[in-house]
């Protein structure tokens, strides 16, 4: 295989410049290598380091929260049962509201029905008064009508003087 001279004359020198270039391509890509290794292994340890920082932490926040999650529940409680013993409070004012109130009617009622008694009773009163003062007076004009005959006869029969 002949080639021209000239290309043979650059080729070799090509070749050689391609080889150096892989060659160092070669250390870049391992030296590259090495330090994404390195990379990988501190970035490891800082997530381990970080991972315990965040297990402490937790830990802490436990052992402050679950006071407050206790003391909660006791709020919690306390708040129920005040909402049962006031809910039971108001059912008993509202039963003796009702009680109250159906008493008040009842009392209505019964002064409503006195009252038209009362009535019925005073007309009869009046009525009986009104027929008594009736009587009485018709009673006491026939008296004076008699007692006014009475004196004319009286005097027809007296002699006179």
């Amino acid at each position: 295989m002949t080639l021209h001279p000239l290309l043979q004359s650059t080729l070799p020198a090509t070749r050689d410049g391609l080889a150096v270039a892989a060659d160092v391509a070669v250390v870049a890509l391992g030296a590259l290598a090495v330090v994404a290794v390195v990379a990988v292994a501190v970035l490891l340890v800082h997530l381990r380091r970080i991972g315990t920082q965040l297990s402490a932490l937790t830990r802490e926040l436990t052992s402050r929260v679950d006071p407050l999650l206790e003391s909660s529940r006791g709020i919690a409680e306390n708040v129920e049962f005040i909402s049962a013993s006031v809910r039971t409070d108001i059912e008993k004012v509202n039963r003796a509201v009702h009680a109250v109130s159906h008493g008040i009617e009842q009392a209505s009622e019964q002064m409503e029905s006195r009252l038209e008694e009362f009535n019925a009773l005073m007309e009869v009163v009046q009525g009986e008064a009104e027929t008594t003062f009736l009587d009485t007076a018709s009673t006491m004009r026939g008296v004076k009508a008699g007692a006014r005959r009475f004196s004319r006869d009286s005097e027809e029969d007296e002699p006179p003087r």
